[in-house]
Order: structure tokens, then C-alpha cells, then sequence
């Protein structure tokens, strides 16, 4: 009985961190949206430090491969890969307009690709939300699009901040969920 009531008390209390985790990230969600621009830029930072970190992993395995025989290939995108982090760290903002390009390009490709799939999946249900979220993502990637330059002012942090927001509120619900879970179970 004392093991079930510790193993309890531990889901409670990891559903504590849950939830605090998702309150950090509401919160940080928030910041983003309020300051979509400095959010943006620092998604872009992160994004060229990642690609400088991967391109040099991936230049130290092709000369571990032998640079000039197999890994040469391996060696080439490697050092594409830092030039492309080196030049995304170098110009942040200039690579935030890019990003915001490619997401609207994302968008309305994807978009397409789902009506596609709505009109081949009628008449299933839910049909009609795929091709309602389609129209959604090409409208979107439009207005994305059509409102360059000033959409890479705010397009990357607001879509990232909304995206913290639903994890951060979806993290919290499911602490409280197995919160509850554990208090009833512990009373049984």
C-alpha cells in the first residue's frame, strides 16, 4: 500500500512541474506575441547558432570519413551548413525576412496539398475541416506573402509565440489532469 501511495505522490508531484512548466511557457508565448520582433530575431539566432553547431559536426565526420574519398559529399553540405549559420548569425534580420518567405511559401504549398486531400477524402467525415484548414494555410501564406516586408516583422514571433501558448496551455491542463488523477486514486 505504501508503494502505491509514493508512486501516487510522485505523479502529483511531477504534475506540479507541469503545470509550472506550462505556465513558463503561456507566459514566454505571451512575450512573443507582445514583441514579435525580437522574438523572430531570436528564433533566427537560434536557428543559425543550430545550423553553425550541425554544418561543423558534419564537416568533423567527413574528415573522420576521409574528406576527399566517401565523406566529400558529406564534407560539402557540412560546409554549407556553416556557411548558412554563419551568414543567418551574421545578418539575423535579413535572415528573419527569408524565414518569413519560406513560411508563407510553407504555407500556401501545404495548403494546396490539403484541400487536395479534403476533395479526395470526401465524402468521409471531417472532410470539411481539412479543406477549411487548407484555405486557412493558403490565406494565410497570401497574406503572409503580400504583406512583405512588414510580415518579417512579425510573422515568425507572433506564430511562435501562439505556438508556445497552445503547448504551454496543453502542458498544464494534462498536469492538472493527472493531477486529479492522482488525488482520486489515492483516495481509493
Amino acid at each position: 500500500m505504501t508503494e502505491k501511495t509514493g508512486l501516487i505522490g510522485a505523479i502529483a508531484k511531477n504534475a506540479k512541474y507541469a503545470r509550472i512548466s506550462g505556465i513558463v511557457m503561456i507566459i514566454a508565448g505571451v512575450l512573443a506575441i507582445v514583441a514579435p520582433f525580437v522574438a523572430g530575431v531570436s528564433v533566427t539566432i537560434m536557428l543559425g547558432a543550430m545550423l553553425l553547431v550541425a554544418g561543423a559536426a558534419q564537416c568533423f565526420l567527413a574528415f573522420k570519413a576521409g574528406a576527399f574519398g566517401k565523406g566529400l559529399l558529406v564534407f560539402l553540405v557540412g560546409a554549407l551548413t556553416v556557411v548558412a549559420g554563419f551568414l543567418t548569425l551574421k545578418e539575423p534580420v535579413t535572415a528573419l525576412a527569408s524565414l518569413t518567405l519560406l513560411l508563407a511559401s510553407y504555407f500556401v504549398v501545404a495548403g494546396i496539398f490539403e484541400c487536395i486531400g479534403a476533395f479526395s477524402a470526401r465524402p468521409e467525415q471531417g472532410w470539411g475541416w481539412l479543406l477549411f484548414s487548407g484555405a486557412v494555410s493558403i490565406l494565410l501564406g497570401i497574406m503572409l506573402w503580400r504583406q512583405f516586408p512588414f510580415s518579417g516583422v512579425w510573422a515568425v514571433g507572433t506564430l511562435v509565440g501562439v505556438r508556445l501558448i497552445f503547448s504551454g496551455v496543453a502542458l498544464f491542463s494534462i498536469g492538472g489532469a493527472v493531477r486529479k488523477g492522482a488525488k482520486a486514486l489515492s483516495g481509493a
